[in-house]
């Protein structure tokens, strides 16, 4: 089973390229809930630190694609020393200006700016891996990276909540910041494995070749239901863990659901299906939709649990069809925007989703949060289902692959 993770770890400098982009990425699941704690506790409203930590988060989304292109263009020893430069700038402003309860907007664009410079070292990560590693390992790759997202998103909120409440509430964020900084910086010394850019002398013009939309979009669209359906799920499960008298168990159900994502991620990248990735996709999304639907029907923390563990399941395959059939279908030299694309669409239905299940459950009862969840995997379903991949041209004498083929 080890023996896939074995051969992609023995990848000529991937597991410092694969260490520093975990390391870069841990304030993707820092930043907002910090704003958050910090915000509510300078000034004790919950609608101003959600508005901040919302300006963070749909920056970021407007952040990705742009940054991917200069990536592709330019280079990341060149993007990320100043889109770190720039987020660890957006959040020390943004700690000075609720520390000196500046008036609105400024605290909100300070969080802007970082959200929006935040570096995407997880599409950079896996543009590395396409650039290094054989096509045969690239399935088992982006499962690691997938296992390392849901790494991220356990330690990230434990680590800063810890810090925010037990020590202090800027040292949360503080740490995000230098973890963000020293892990994109030790990405851009790296040159040794980083993918060439666009601009080179023998091509004058950039590479200027089209990307995709036509699987982008609905790749997009998928991403915006994940997104709606990751923020909803996690809110509901605190109120649905707060309803049953057993708030402090909240962290313990969103672990047992990201651990099913885990597990599932090490498993798919030990043994990658036989299927293609859209079929994948296409099966993963229909099971995390239908794992919602008892959810909506019981209250009881142990079958909640249970619940959650089986839909975690289904994510990780999730995200990895999702980058595998970027990977597939973009031009190699704007891999990183591609991917970022599929991120934008992700990142900016978190907001909305927590937005529409708070609503949910303040108006009915806290179970029926997750309907906003189970409407959210319809929207995955059909952005998934409305994928359609040209077969790639097979080499002269040999039969097509099908990883990239719909069935």
């Amino acid at each position: 089973m080890l023996d896939s993770y074995r051969r992609i770890l023995a990848v000529p400098g991937a597991p410092a390229f694969s260490t520093a982009a975990l390391l870069a990425r841990l304030p993707i699941s820092m930043l907002g809930l910090g704003l958050v704690l910090l915000v509510q506790e300078q000034t004790g409203s919950y609608a101003k630190a959600g508005a901040i930590s919302a300006a963070s988060v749909i920056a970021n989304a407007i952040g990705a694609p742009v940054q991917g292109r200069l990536t592709d263009r330019f280079g990341q020893h060149r993007v990320l020393p100043a889109t770190s430069a720039l987020f660890g700038l957006g959040l020390a402003l943004g700690l000075l200006a609720v520390h000196a309860q500046a008036p609105t907007p400024l605290p909100h664009l300070c969080a802007a700016l970082a959200g929006f410079a935040l570096p995407q070292a997880g599409s950079m990560v896996r543009a590395r891996w396409t650039h290094n590693a054989e096509p045969s390992m690239i399935p088992t790759a982006f499962a690691l990276e997938a296992v390392l997202d849901e790494v991220v998103f356990i330690v990230g909120p434990v680590v800063v909540t810890f810090l925010a409440t037990l020590i202090n509430p800027y040292v949360g964020l503080a740490v995000a910041g230098v973890a963000g900084v020293a892990g994109s910086l030790l990405l851009a010394v790296q040159r040794r494995t980083e993918p060439p850019s666009r601009r080179r002398r023998d091509d004058p013009s950039g590479g200027r070749e089209r990307l995709p939309f036509g699987l982008l979009a609905p790749l997009m669209l998928a991403g915006v239901g994940f997104g709606v359906l990751f923020g909803g799920a996690e809110l509901v499960t605190v109120a649905v863990a707060e309803d049953q008298g057993h708030k402090e168990l909240s962290g313990v159900l969103l672990a047992i659901w990201a651990a099913g994502s885990l597990i599932a991620g090490l498993l798919v990248g030990a043994r990658p299906p036989r299927m293609s990735s859209l079929a994948q996709l296409r099966i993963a999304t229909v099971v995390l939709t239908v794992s919602f639907v008892p959810l909506l029907l019981t209250s009881a923390l142990p079958l909640v649990a249970v619940a959650l563990f089986v839909s975690g399941f289904a994510i990780a395959p999730s995200m990895v069809a999702c980058t595998r059939l970027v990977e597939q279908g973009v031009p190699r030299e704007r891999l990183t925007e591609g991917i970022a694309w599929f991120t934008t669409g992700l990142a900016t239905g978190v907001a909305p989703g927590a937005a529409l299940s708070g609503w949910v459950v303040d108006s009915t009862a806290p179970s029926w949060g997750y309907l906003v969840c189970l409407l959210a995997g319809f929207l995955a379903v059909g952005g998934a289902w409305s994928v359609r991949v040209r077969p790639p041209a097979p080499a002269a004498g040999a039969p097509a692959d099908a990883a990239g083929t719909a069935r």
